[in-house]
């Protein structure tokens, strides 16, 4: 039985007679290394090893084995064997990890408190900043993409966005960081322009972030793209059409701020609620509307035309059109404003 690490996904595949297979190193916040990880999951299955029996269990050499046992030992993973002081034998996880796990628990706040010691210098220099100072110029899409991310991963209350319907930088379906702040509690309202439900599936990412905790809000056309985290720090995404650069401006606090945070909170006065249910739907009928219904009727208060909604929903047009007409026929009304008001004073939406 042999486990061989692949060198570029750090996956372990194992004979048949393995217990585990290790898909990506998952140690190496406390400080281990992809071949300490392989050694100590491989010690932890056994009695005791030693190098050369390492080395045939991990397919590698016997030197490298015997590195890897001995960095185990300095960082009290394993131990010498009182049958013999060339095998070793692990320690127990719960202790010898957890021990791990505090002193890096304690380094990280020792870095906390060192980040808010040098915030602290920061904000004292901003009220000497010159007017060049209030704006950093970012270029290129792999640069943008890197504060997009950061920002994201530096909010802590709340993160403020507008989206609009092409994409610059970041696939919203690729936002990874956006995951990671909505899972740590960050608070996330989002403007969307209207035509983003053209694209196929748009409906189904809108669907999952209101799921997952964040407000949306539809709008016809939004002037910029637009990344607000905390109140304090904005990216202000930017393109040129003629040459498809990319680049963006970072505005630290300052009259520009306060301006893009204004224009934030305007917009989303105006904005129109996706409404969705904690399943992922538009919330379902109150008095007796079909689900499909209030699905239908809830992208349509969101502005979609009948086309992006049957997109949307995987329906025709004519379906569409057909099931909003039997909706106006049920409350008697003449044109979709009059439907709208029925849906609205019948608790539909």
């Amino acid at each position: 039985m042999s486990y061989r690490a692949d060198p570029v996904t750090g996956t372990m595949a194992a004979g048949l007679a393995g217990r585990f297979v290790w898909e990506v190193p998952v140690l190496d916040a406390l400080g281990l290394d992809d071949s300490e990880e392989l050694a100590y999951r491989a010690l932890v299955e056994v009695p005791s090893y030693d190098a050369a029996g390492l080395a045939e269990r991990l397919s590698c050499h016997p030197l490298d084995a015997a590195r890897s046992l001995a960095a185990l030992e300095t960082l009290g993973l394993a131990a010498r064997s009182s049958s013999g002081t060339d095998r070793y034998v692990a320690s127990p996880p719960s202790v010898a990890l957890a021990a791990l796990a505090v002193q890096r628990e304690e380094a990280l706040r020792r870095a906390q408190r060192e980040i808010e010691t040098l915030t602290e210098v920061y904000r004292g220099t901003d009220t000497d900043r010159s007017v060049s100072d209030v704006v950093d110029v970012v270029r290129g899409p792999k640069a943008v993409g890197q504060r997009f991310t950061q920002l994201q991963m530096s909010a802590r209350e709340e993160v403020l966005g507008f989206v609009k319907s092409d994409i610059a930088v970041v696939a919203p379906e690729e936002n990874t960081a956006e995951d990671a702040a909505v899972t740590r509690g960050v608070r996330y309202q989002v403007l969307i322009e209207r035509s983003s439900f053209d694209r196929p599936g748009y409906f189904a990412i809108a669907s999952d972030s209101i799921q997952a905790g964040e407000e949306v809000r539809v709008v016809p056309e939004l002037p910029i793209r637009l990344l607000i985290v905390d109140r304090r720090i904005a990216l202000v995404e930017l393109l040129s059409e003629s040459e498809r650069s990319i680049g963006a401006l970072i505005v630290h606090r300052s009259g520009m701020l306060d301006a893009l945070l204004a224009l934030f909170d305007r917009l989303w006065r105006d904005g129109i609620p996706l409404m969705l249910g904690a399943d992922g739907k538009v919330e379902g009928p109150r008095s007796g509307v079909p689900e499909l219904d209030a699905r239908i009727l809830g992208l349509l208060l969101a502005g979609l035309t009948d086309q992006a909604v049957a997109n949307q929903l995987g329906l025709s047009m004519r379906t569409v059109q057909r099931r909003v007409r039997a909706l106006m026929d049920r409350v008697s009304a003449d044109t979709r404003l009059q439907l709208g008001f029925h849906a609205a004073r019948n608790g539909w939406l």
